[in-house]
C-alpha cells in the first residue's frame, strides 16, 4: 500500500468576465512496507523476419534479463509476436509462476527465438490481454519490443487498442531505426504506458531490466482521478504532464452526470503531474466557487486516497488576474515544446520545408529557455538557428536516428526548476 497526497498549484483569480481555470495537480505516492503486491507480467519480443541476426540475439538477452527481474511469485509469460503471437513460455494460453524452475524454462525456451514473418503488434496485444484477464486483482502489465513497422491495417490496429484499452498498462520500445513512433505513441495513449527508444540495440537487456523492475515496485493498480465540475462548467482536458505527456480527457469514465473518474494506471513511489482546464460561468465581483473537486480514487471500492479543490474567484485587481502560475506556465510551455516538434517533423515529412523551419526553430528557442538542454541538442541536428541573426534553416542530412530520438523524447518533460 502507499500514502498520497494531493498538491494543487493555480492562481485563482479571474478578471471580471473571466471563465477558464486552469491548475497542476502534484499527486505524490509514498510507499508504506507491506506485503508486496499482486501482479503479473507478459514479456513481448518482437521476432520478425526484421529482427534477424544481432538484434534477435540481443533480444534474446534483454527478455531473459526481464524474467530474471521478475519478482518470486509473479505470474508472468512470455509471447513471441511476428505475424501472429505465439506462446513462447509457458506452453498453452497462460501465465506461469515465477521461481527458480520456471525462470529457468522460461529463458530456455527464450534462447530458441528465431525472426521470420510479418509485424502485426495488435495481434500480440490482444494475447497480452487474455493471458492476463485470469489475474482480475493484480497490477497487469506488458513490455513490448518492436524493430519494424506494423503490417496490420489501422482500423484493425485501432480495434486492438480499443480492445486492450483499461485491461493492462503496457511499456513499450522501438530497437534500430526501422519502427514508426507513431505506432508506439498509439500504444502508449491507449495502454497508460511509455514508450522509449533504444538507439543501441546492446543496450536492450538494460531497458529491459529497468522497465521490469519499475512494474515489480507497482503497489496500487487502476487508481483514478475523479473530477467533479459545476453545474453549466466544461471539463476542457486533463493531461498528464510530467513525467511524460498524456492525454487524458477522452479517457473519461461517467460517475454521474458532473463527475468523471480518469484513468492513471498502476502506482508505485513515484510522483505525477497532471494539467487540468476547466471552462466556469462567470460570476460577480469578489465572488468565489469551487471550479472543481479532485479526488484519488480506487474505482472498484470508491475509496479515497487523496482530495483537493480547484478554486475560482473574480477580481477587478489587474495584477492578481493576469498572474500567471509558474507551474501552469511551464507545463502549457512544456506541452507547446512537444506539439512543435511533432508538428515541425510531420511538415519535414511531407516537405514542406518553411513550416518544418518555422517550428522546430521556435521548439529550438523554447527547449533552451526550459531547460531541455537533452531535446535543444537533438534540435541541433535537424534544425540550424544562427545565435546572431536568429536565422534558421534544415539541416539537409539528418541521421534517422537522431529524427527518432528526438521524436520519442519529445513526450518527456522537465519539471520547474526550483528558486534559490
Amino acid at each position: 500500500m502507499s500514502d498520497f497526497t494531493l498538491h494543487i498549484d493555480q492562481n485563482k483569480d479571474l478578471p471580471l468576465g473571466g471563465r477558464e481555470v486552469h491548475a497542476i495537480l502534484t499527486v505524490t505516492a509514498t510507499a508504506a512496507p507491506s506485503v508486496p503486491a499482486e501482479a503479473a507480467e507478459v514479456i513481448i519480443i518482437d521476432t520478425s523476419g526484421s529482427m534477424s541476426g544481432s538484434k534477435i540475439r540481443e533480444a534474446r538477452q534483454a527478455a531473459k534479463a526481464a524474467v530474471d527481474a521478475l519478482r518470486e511469485g509473479v505470474e508472468f509469460a512470455v509471447i513471441a509476436g511476428d505475424t501472429s503471437a505465439r506462446m513462447i513460455y509457458p506452453r498453452g494460453r497462460k501465465l506461469a509462476t515465477a521461481n527458480h524452475n520456471t525462470r529457468g524454462n522460461a529463458k530456455t525456451a527464450i534462447g530458441n527465438l528465431d525472426a521470420n514473418g510479418g509485424t502485426s503488434m495488435g495481434q500480440w496485444l490482444r494475447l497480452a490481454a487474455d493471458l492476463l484477464e485470469s489475474r482480475p486483482g493484480a497490477i497487469k502489465h506488458a513490455l513490448l519490443m518492436t524493430d519494424g513497422q506494423n503490417n496490420e491495417g489501422d482500423e484493425a490496429f485501432a480495434r486492438a487498442l480499443k480492445h486492450c484499452e483499461g485491461r493492462f498498462v503496457c511499456d513499450s520500445l522501438g530497437v534500430g531505426a526501422d519502427w514508426v513512433p507513431a505506432e508506439l505513441r498509439k500504444v502508449s495513449e491507449a495502454l497508460l504506458g511509455t514508450f522509449d527508444y533504444v538507439r543501441d540495440q546492446k543496450d536492450l537487456a538494460a531497458f529491459f531490466t529497468r522497465i521490469t523492475e519499475a512494474s515489480m515496485g507497482k503497489t496500487l493498480a487502476e487508481l483514478a482521478l475523479r473530477v467533479w465540475i459545476p453545474k453549466d462548467a466544461t471539463l476542457k482536458f486533463v493531461k498528464q504532464v510530467s513525467p511524460t505527456l498524456l492525454d487524458l480527457t477522452g479517457k473519461r469514465v461517467a460517475v454521474n452526470p458532473l463527475t468523471g473518474d480518469y484513468p492513471t494506471g498502476s502506482w508505485g513511489e513515484e510522483e505525477r503531474e497532471y494539467h487540468l482546464c476547466v471552462e466556469v460561468p462567470p460570476s460577480g465581483l469578489d465572488q468565489e466557487i469551487r471550479a472543481a473537486w479532485i479526488k484519488l480514487v480506487r474505482p472498484d471500492t470508491g475509496d479515497v486516497l487523496a482530495s483537493g479543490n480547484v478554486l475560482a474567484h473574480w477580481t477587478d485587481d489587474l495584477a492578481a488576474s493576469t498572474r500567471i502560475n509558474k507551474k501552469v506556465a511551464h507545463y502549457t510551455g512544456q506541452a507547446e515544446l512537444h506539439e512543435l516538434i511533432q508538428e515541425g517533423l510531420s511538415a519535414r515529412a511531407a516537405g514542406d520545408t518553411a513550416t518544418a523551419t518555422a517550428r522546430l526553430a521556435k521548439a529550438k528557442q523554447l527547449a533552451d529557455s526550459s531547460g531541455r538542454e537533452d531535446t535543444a541538442r537533438l534540435l541541433d541536428k535537424v534544425v540550424e538557428v544562427d545565435p546572431g541573426t536568429g536565422t534558421a534553416r534544415l539541416r539537409t542530412r539528418v541521421d534517422k536516428a537522431d529524427e527518432i530520438e528526438l521524436d520519442t523524447g519529445s513526450t518527456r518533460t522537465s519539471q520547474l526548476r526550483q528558486e534559490g
